[in-house]
């Protein structure tokens, strides 16, 4: 897939823009220079036609910090197929824009300079003071107004080849149930998954390892990594192919406790809420040498939330001297008791120990995670486990289950057809589910067991 990537100096609407093209909030936007220190894609669709669009971070040498930040941007750049230089319609050219532009026309790719902030008659004639440039590929826009896009867009159209496909929507449970007994064929047509394609959060308190992690997978240094607690802002995503599936990362911005939470950082949270909405699996990255506290349950929850696969990370495991198995004991039957079906892995994200257990891992809990178990083999489980632990009645009425039918995946969701659903007990269902466990692999994953009738919602 194609490549498009947004640079400039800070504060020019880099990350506007970006929202603007993906038509969602997901780079996070302020009046601060520096907001966006990491590279944040997302895939696109500009004029019928797919890109993936890459904002990434200021081109700034102000600090250490920064300078890093610049250097990753470039390196970006390089393998970009498209780049939009922006700048700042506001002010008047000045010579280090004409410098970077410069180093950035050296690449040979399609560049185009898109000045920004052109709100007025004003701004458009200091805008054109920006032809001194020497570029032909220049726009004037308004990312605030939503002015001048469509001359960009189509621009950018022609120089990307491959189209945008929508997908299908599939049958509802409801079409499905009304229809399961009269229909031959009793197997659910799940949502369409891309078995070949896996999306994964990575999770985690502040500087316990996240963006090591990201560089250690994917063998180069992709995140913005520093001894500065909050450095990561901005979701960044990266793919690596693996045994045949392509799996993509996305480091989140570090979690705080809510009391040391302040400007930018307050956006962070939310956004990292938003990446594991968006997500399959998540990574919870937990550091081994520090030991736990109320914050890493805090987020273990954001992730049972979501009914996300899962996966409990150690990182700094070798500078601990915890025990694995005491602590492996604490967490699933102390701190996570709504993680216990969670696998446990030890790594070193710093030395890249163990990186591919934990791919292996990953493979595991996906495969579990969209699993399609067979109707008949799923409704002699229940048949078999009722008559071993029969259902209780419901005020001297028989309870029964009629048929039982998975009726989607990614998570696995189980529908118990009944004649009483609100008789079936909590503790029946967590009976019932462990049962499931026993006979199919569901390491990793939650399992949504609804007890319904005919024509109701879940109950």
């Amino acid at each position: 897939m194609q490549s498009i990537i947004l640079v400039g100096k800070p504060n020019v609407g880099k990350s506007s823009l970006f929202n603007k093209i993906v038509r969602a909030r997901v780079a996070i936007t302020s009046d601060i220079a520096g907001t966006t220190r990491d590279t944040n894609t997302r895939e696109v669709n500009i004029n019928g036609k797919k890109a993936l669009l890459i904002d990434s971070g200021g081109l700034d040498e102000s600090d250490e910090l920064f300078r890093a930040v610049k250097q990753n941007t470039l390196a970006r750049a390089k393998v970009a197929d498209i780049v939009l230089y922006m700048v700042d319609g506001k002010n008047y050219p000045d010579d280090e824009d004409k410098r970077l532009l410069f180093e950035i026309l050296k690449l040979k790719k399609p560049t185009a300079l898109v000045v920004n902030k052109i709100d007025s008659q004003k701004d458009e004639q200091r805008a054109f003071e920006f032809a001194s440039f020497g570029i032909k590929e220049i726009f004037f826009v308004s990312v605030s107004h939503a002015t001048g896009l469509d001359e960009l867009y189509a621009w950018l159209a022609t120089h990307l080849n491959e189209p945008f496909l929508e997908s299908d929507e599939n049958e509802n449970l409801e079409d499905f149930l009304q229809n399961f007994e009269e229909n031959g064929d009793n197997e659910f047509k799940f949502k369409t998954i891309n078995e070949n394609v896996i999306k994964v959060g990575i999770v985690g308190r502040v500087n316990v390892g996240k963006s090591s992690l990201l560089n250690a997978l994917v063998k180069e240094n992709r995140s913005v990594v520093s001894d500065i607690a909050g450095t990561t802002i901005d979701p960044v995503n990266e793919s690596l192919f693996y045994k045949d599936k392509s799996i993509e990362f996305i480091d989140t911005a570090g979690i705080r406790k809510r009391g040391k939470i302040a400007g930018l950082e307050k956006f962070a949270l939310n956004r990292t809420e938003k990446v594991l909405e968006n997500a399959q699996i998540a990574l919870l990255i937990l550091d081994a040498n520090e030991g736990f506290n109320e914050l890493d349950e805090r987020i273990a929850g954001l992730i049972s939330k979501h009914y996300l696969g899962v996966i409990i990370v150690l990182n700094k495991w070798d500078i601990s001297d915890f025990n694995f198995d005491k602590v492996c004991k604490e967490l699933k039957f102390e701190r996570f008791k709504f993680l216990a079906h969670a696998p446990i892995i030890s790594i070193s994200a710093k030395s890249g120990k163990r990186m591919s257990v934990l791919l292996d891992k990953i493979l595991e809990v996906f495969s579990n995670f969209t699993q399609k178990i067979p109707t008949a083999k799923l409704n002699e489980l229940i048949s078999a486990a009722t008559k071993a632990h029969p259902l209780p009645h419901d005020f001297g009425k028989a309870v029964k289950i009629y048929y039982a039918v998975q009726y989607d995946s990614a998570p696995p969701k189980i529908a118990l057809v009944m004649n009483r659903p609100k008789a079936l007990h909590f503790s029946y269902k967590r009976y019932l589910s462990n049962q499931i466990r026993k006979e199919f692999a569901f390491d990793g994953v939650p399992l949504i067991i609804a007890s319904r009738k005919k024509g109701q919602k879940d109950e």
